[in-house]
C-alpha cells in the first residue's frame, strides 16, 4: 500500500476525479478527509469507501472560504498528521472571453484559484509538523492550451500552474512537493456541460474524441492512477512539474 498510515486531504470529493482519487488513496492504505460543498454526494463517497474497508470522513465546506479550509486542516489534525493534499474542487462556466461576466469571473477565480491557494497556505503548517508532505494540485491541459468556450475556465488553470511552481520553489527545503495533474477531456459531469453548450453534441464528442491519439477520453481512474503517484514516495524527487493526463492530445500538430 502506496499511503499506508498516512492522512490525505481531497477537495471536491463528491464526484468525478476528487471521488476517484479519494477511492484511491484510501485502498492505499491512506485516511481520507473527504471535502466538498455537496453533503450528500460527498456521503455517497464516504460510504462508498467505508463499504469498500478504506478510512474516510467527509467534511462539507466551501474551499473559497479561509474559515472552511481551516476546518479542513483541523479534520486532517485530528487525525494526527498530513501527508497528502489533493487540491481538485473546482466550478466552470461556459463561455468565450466577451460573453464571461464578471460574476463568472469571480466565481471561477474564488473557487479553482484562491480556494486551492488557501487550502495550501493552511496545510503547510501541518505538513511541516509531519514532516513533509505531497501538494497535487488539478490543473488542466487548458492551462496549457486554450479553448474558444472556456477562457476564463482555462486562465484559472494556468494560474495553478504558476503556484504549483511557487510553493514547489518556497517550500522543497522542509521535503514539502508540489505538482500539478493535467487532464484533458474526462468524463466527468463538467465535461458532460461542455457538450451540452456545443450547437450538436453528438457530433462535438464524436469530433473531438477522433483527436485524441488513444480515440477515447479519460476516465476519473485514470487520472486518480497519476495523482496517486505524485502523492506517493514514487515520485518523492519530483516536484514543480506538471504532468498531462490526455491520451497523447499534445503530442501532435494536425
Amino acid at each position: 500500500m502506496k499511503l499506508r498510515g498516512k492522512v490525505a486531504v481531497v477537495t471536491g470529493a463528491a464526484r468525478g476525479i476528487g471521488r476517484a482519487v479519494a477511492a484511491r488513496f484510501a485502498a492505499e492504505g491512506a485516511h481520507v478527509v473527504c471535502v466538498d460543498r455537496s453533503a450528500q454526494s460527498l456521503h455517497t463517497t464516504v460510504n462508498a469507501i467505508d463499504a469498500a474497508g478504506g478510512s474516510a470522513v467527509a467534511v462539507i465546506a466551501d474551499v473559497s472560504r479561509d474559515e472552511d479550509n481551516a476546518r479542513i486542516t483541523d479534520a486532517a489534525r485530528s487525525l494526527g498528521r498530513l501527508d497528502v493534499l489533493h487540491a481538485n474542487a473546482a466550478v466552470q462556466r461556459m463561455g468565450n472571453l466577451e460573453s464571461t461576466t464578471p460574476r463568472d469571473w469571480d466565481e471561477m477565480y474564488a473557487v479553482n484559484v484562491r480556494g486551492v491557494a488557501l487550502g495550501i497556505r493552511h496545510a503547510l503548517p501541518l505538513m511541516r509538523e509531519s514532516g513533509g508532505g505531497s501538494i497535487v494540485i488539478t490543473s488542466s491541459l487548458l492551462g496549457i492550451t486554450g479553448d474558444p468556450d472556456l477562457a476564463a475556465y482555462g486562465a484559472t488553470k494556468g494560474a495553478l500552474r504558476a503556484l504549483c511552481r511557487s510553493v514547489a520553489a518556497a517550500h522543497g527545503s522542509e521535503d514539502i512537493r508540489c505538482n500539478t495533474v493535467c487532464p484533458g477531456d474526462v468524463e466527468t459531469e463538467l465535461l458532460q456541460e461542455f457538450f451540452a453548450y456545443q450547437d450538436d453534441p453528438v457530433a462535438a464528442r464524436a469530433r473531438i474524441t477522433e483527436r485524441y491519439p488513444l480515440r477515447r477520453f479519460a476516465t476519473p481512474d485514470d487520472v486518480a492512477g497519476v495523482a496517486l503517484f505524485l502523492a506517493s514516495d514514487d515520485a518523492r524527487y519530483l516536484s514543480g512539474i506538471d504532468i498531462p493526463v490526455d491520451g497523447g492530445l499534445l503530442a501532435r500538430i494536425y
